[in-house]
């Protein structure tokens, strides 16, 4: 099965291709079988594939299939090739694994949609350019893929294009990044001419040969690979388009928030390790915009009344755990977060896309309420996420990954405690917002919109903005699938939330904590191809402390998220304006302010003095140059024998002026 590895990627962008032309002509239901089918398909080949890996390892850890040359250029020759190891099958089982789940959800969600078809064709592009991302055995491939996303992120992003406010997030998201690509090509460029191959495990050979560490090649490779892997994982300072990305549909913020896009940038620098352990440098910078990013994140996430935006900041939050481990050198770890993080956060947000239905398309916490008795299976579910991203056991998803990332924080040493430290406090204030979430949405009283009126809250007042000037109804969702299912999931909808339940609860046990009785499989899985982390083994009793410590922090949020409901309450029943330090938490700590004032601004401003575009101006002159010249040369040709004798004449008296002359 591994030399038929391409069938993975191959089966969603064969589905896309089928569904971009044909789709038009097909049935809804058709569209549905190809779209969530062709997903189903690469997970059985990934499963496949994993199965063969795990049972007959290859030789060195590694498979590489090679399709064919791609460029031979000056001994340049990078091919379409795939590789199969660790952590490629990890990445190959999560991203078609809950793809599929999110596929399947989206052929109830999205019916009666203008535009299927043109849905899940995006879908499939962009499991397949995130297939292409984790198998390619080369980095110009895997930029393809890298590039693949982003330009599926701005098609989903802006699904329903007619407002203007969902195409407007769409190219934020799209611009942001770019910044983030432009980054990692340079860094590709730098490594190419260096090295003298794209070749990633060619990379790691040569670079660990010619590099002594902390050189200066070895530093502007990894920094410029760091601001690609910054822009696509939506961190500090390019994590401004994250919480306008919920302009899409839930399924759509799904999948870019758990399982594809995002994550791109954390295997990004988790493939090319090598590089970032000769960077000393950058990669301590790695930890600190981790850390920074988690706290800052998680912060703003406490404020927010967007049901997606709260999961937004979330995702930021929780990728920035991520960072915080690859700064750490817990390569392994901050993977087996990655897994347990496309589990809880794909079914939080597929779990708000019924709310939001539910609730005829109110986005507003403070519009709901009381829908623990009327939507039961989702608030079960829903809790189960709450509590697997709060790290709380028994769900031990979130509780085995969080866990170990500390525990490595706290064994590096160093920088290491400080950012377990902001790792603490980033516990408590996850436990905080997504509590805080749990207890307005479905406890309490119901609402307005909540006791029958679908929306009657929203209606009834005037839409609230967010500093950074986003509507908090923005890119309301359009599905229809709680027209016929009323307030719960439906079946299709809700096996897709049942599985990543499951997931959630159990999904820990592969790195369960040997402290209690468990057994690192993932991790010591990963480690055939990622290094071992190399902190002084904890003893038991540490490992035991910094649990303790970690679990409460995440209990101690709970009472103080349900003080700050109660507070907010009030607050909203009195129509009180918010304080200055909630508007600036709200609007993301104001960097898309900053963003507007110093680059949109002045770069608009500029745009319009030279809107004549002063470049234009140069090819107009030289256009009406040669308009003029040939007016000239037309002239002397005028019909006129008399004048065509004139002017040999005259040509002959200046040539034999010129011979005596000179």
């Amino acid at each position: 099965m591994l030399s038929w590895i391409w069938i993975v990627p191959a089966l969603p962008l064969a589905g896309f291709l089928l569904l971009a032309v044909c789709g038009g002509r097909l049935p809804r239901g058709v569209s549905a079988a190809i779209g969530a089918g062709s997903v189903g398909l690469a997970l059985v080949a990934a499963a496949a594939a994993a199965v063969q890996f795990a049972s007959a390892p290859p030789a060195g850890g590694a498979y590489t299939r090679v399709l064919w040359q791609w460029v031979s250029v000056g001994g340049f020759s990078p091919s379409i090739s795939f590789t199969v190891d660790a952590l490629s099958v990890v990445m190959i089982l999560v991203v078609t694994g809950v793809g599929f789940l999110i596929h399947l959800y989206s052929t109830r969600f999205m019916a009666g949609e203008e535009g299927y078809s043109r849905f899940f064709a995006y879908m499939n592009l962009f499991v397949g350019s995130m297939l292409i991302l984790v198998l390619a055995s080369n980095l110009l491939l895997l930029y393809l893929g890298w590039e693949g996303v982003g330009l599926c992120s701005f098609l989903l992003i802006g699904f329903w294009y007619s407002d203007p406010e969902n195409a407007r997030s769409a190219r934020k998201a799209f611009v942001v990044t770019r910044i983030g690509d432009v980054s990692l090509a340079i860094g590709l460029f730098i490594i190419a001419t260096s090295l003298g191959t794209l070749d990633i495990q060619e990379i790691a050979r040569k670079a660990a040969a010619s590099w002594p560490v902390g050189s200066a090649l070895a530093v502007a490779s990894a920094a410029l690979l760091l601001g690609g892997a910054v822009g696509k994982s939506a961190q500090l300072p390019l994590q401004t388009w994250l919480p306008d990305a919920m302009a899409g549909p839930s399924p759509v913020s799904a999948l870019i928030h758990a399982a594809t896009m995002v994550t791109a940038g954390v295997y990004l620098i988790a493939r090319t390790n090598v590089l970032f352990s000769l960077a000393p440098s950058v990669q301590l910078a790695v930890g600190i915009i981790g850390a920074a990013g988690a706290l800052v994140a998680g912060l703003s996430a406490t404020v927010q009344r967007n049901i997606k935006r709260i999961l937004a900041y979330s995702t930021m939050s929780q990728l920035g755990y991520m960072f915080l481990a690859l700064g750490v050198g817990a390569w392994s770890g901050a993977i087996f977060h990655l897994v347990t993080h496309a589990f809880f956060k794909s079914l939080l947000f597929l779990a708000a896309g019924v709310v939001i239905l539910a609730m005829n398309h109110e986005h507003d916490i403070f519009g709901m309420g009381g829908l623990a008795k009327k939507t039961p299976f989702t608030f079960v579910v829903f809790l189960i996420g709450a509590l697997t991203l709060a790290a709380i056991p028994p769900t031990t998803a979130g509780f085995s990954s969080k866990d170990l990332i500390l525990v490595l924080a706290w064994q590096s040493g160093g920088a290491g405690k400080v950012f377990w430290l902001v790792g603490i406090l980033g516990v408590f204030v996850t436990s905080v917002y997504i509590f805080r979430l749990m207890f307005v949405v479905f406890g309490g009283a119901p609402s307005a919109a909540a006791a029958g009126g679908h929306g009657a809250a929203q209606a009834a007042k005037p839409p609230t903005s967010s500093p950074s000037g986003t509507p908090h109804g923005a890119g309301a969702e359009h599905g229809h699938a709680a027209g016929r299912g009323g307030m719960q999931a439906g079946v299709i909808m809700g096996i897709p939330l049942a599985l990543l339940a499951l997931l959630c609860l159990g999904g820990g046990f592969l790195g369960l904590p040997r402290d209690l009785g468990g057994t690192p499989f993932l991790l010591n899985f990963l480690h055939t191809i990622l290094p071992a982390e190399r902190m002084p083994e904890p003893s038991i009793r540490t490992e035991w402390v910094i649990q303790v410590i970690s679990e409460a922090a995440s209990l101690l949020g709970i009472p103080a998220a349900w003080l700050l409901v109660r507070r907010e309450r009030r607050a909203v029943a009195a129509a009180a304006p918010a304080p200055a330090v909630r508007r600036f938490l709200e609007g993301g700590w104001g960097f898309d302010w900053v963003y507007d004032r110093g680059l949109v601004r002045p770069f608009v401003w500029l745009a319009r003095i030279n809107s004549g575009d002063i470049v234009d101006r140069v090819a107009d002159g030289i256009g009406g140059l040669t308009m003029l010249l040939s007016r000239a040369f037309r002239w002397t040709q005028n019909g006129r024998v008399r004048w065509y004798a004139a002017g040999f004449a005259a040509g002959a008296v200046l040539i034999v002026a010129a011979v005596v002359l000179l």
